[in-house]
């Protein structure tokens, strides 16, 4: 396989995202948190339906992203029931390798993406999501926190809060829960012939809400790789947005690349970016934020990059939907540019 774009970030499958998908030249989709059944895990049946329907329009199914928080936030959190979940984790992992889906995304966030502000003004007034830690320090209240919490994930309960100023779990109790939850994991998804592709903190800082985060900075990264033992199954789904947001910006973005792109475990690519970074930053079009897009697709191209990239967070463009679809047809058919550019030198 080589580079390739993909589109995504939906959670339903419907005839017309299939459409799209084909009508922007685009040959694999990804989806993120499909709307199926079951309360607890994934059965085969549900996820094989949504993968026979991808491949009957001529596409490929590149990703699952996320399963809901509430499947397995015991076992981030080291809660009791969490051996329980990671066995029902397992059973989704499994279901994904039989229906022929290669990666399954996750993340280790137990309360998920923090925003304070959801359509900050951008280029052209165009609506842009923003972070700034100082109005989460200024928080009082555990509802002055939730403001911040995402409103479309749905089972809020699942995503724990201490009252501000207090503490409920630290950065090492978080890595020895998220060595166990790998221990536990990736033997299954070798069996299964699943990558699991870990998503970076976003914002990436130490803690939000009382919980520690782990990955926020590229060190660890590279300790998580170590936890792995060299295990195939565990992978990167590299948000270039999420690494521009880490101190460093541009930087953190090129040290992330260059050390796990010649390794291979770099499943695919989020493309976005921000201007700014933690702990005050906004969303931004593509062109327009902290790293050069050519460079880093020709960085990607360098370090022998072959999964797929796609589309992230894009801002939101008068008249869009609410899945943002001119705000995607851009983003898409920019890097579609860049690639065959790349591609054009590369042969050269």
């Amino acid at each position: 396989m080589t580079m390739r774009i993909a589109v995504g970030q939906f959670n339903e499958l419907t005839d017309e995202k299939l459409r799209f998908a084909a009508q922007i030249g685009v040959g694999g989709i990804q989806m993120n948190s499909p709307k199926l059944p079951g309360e607890t895990r994934w059965e085969d049946a549900d996820v094989k339906e949504l993968a026979d329907r991808v491949r009957a329009a001529g596409l490929v199914f590149e990703a699952i992203e996320n399963v809901p928080v509430h499947f397995y936030h015991k076992a981030m959190l080291g809660q009791e029931g969490r051996d329980e979940q990671i066995e029902n984790y397992c059973a989704t992992i499994r279901a994904v390798g039989r229906a022929g889906i290669p990666v399954l995304g996750y993340h280790f966030m137990p309360n998920s993406v923090w925003r304070t502000e959801r359509s900050a003004p951008g280029r052209g007034g165009a609506g842009n999501t923003k972070f700034d830690m100082a109005a989460v320090e200024q928080a009082k209240t555990l509802d002055d926190l939730r403001k911040f919490l995402p409103t479309s994930l749905g089972h809020q309960a699942a995503m724990p809060l201490a009252q501000p100023g207090e503490v409920l779990i630290t950065e090492e109790e978080m890595w020895s829960n998220y060595t166990y939850f790998m221990d536990a994991v990736l033997p299954v998804a070798v069996e299964a012939g699943v990558r699991l592709a870990l998503h970076p903190d976003d914002p990436p800082v130490p803690m939000l809400g009382g919980v520690a985060r782990l990955f926020y900075k590229p060190e660890n990264f590279k300790r998580a790789f170590e936890i792995a033992k060299g295990n195939p199954a565990w992978s990167l789904d590299l948000c270039l947005g999420c690494c521009s947001e880490m101190p460093g910006g541009r930087d953190a973005v090129h040290e992330m690349i260059e050390f796990f792109g010649p390794k291979g475990r770099i499943a695919y690519i989020h493309f976005r970016d921000v201007q700014g970074t933690v702990p005050n930053f906004i969303e931004c079009f593509l062109g327009e934020g902290n790293f050069n897009p050519a460079e880093v697709m020709q960085h990607l191209a360098r370090t022998g990059f072959d999964g797929f990239i796609l589309d992230d967070h894009v801002p939101q463009m008068d008249g869009d939907t609410p899945w943002n679809h001119r705000g995607r047809a851009h983003a898409v058919g920019y890097l579609q540019g860049l690639l065959n550019m790349v591609n054009l030198t590369t042969a050269a």
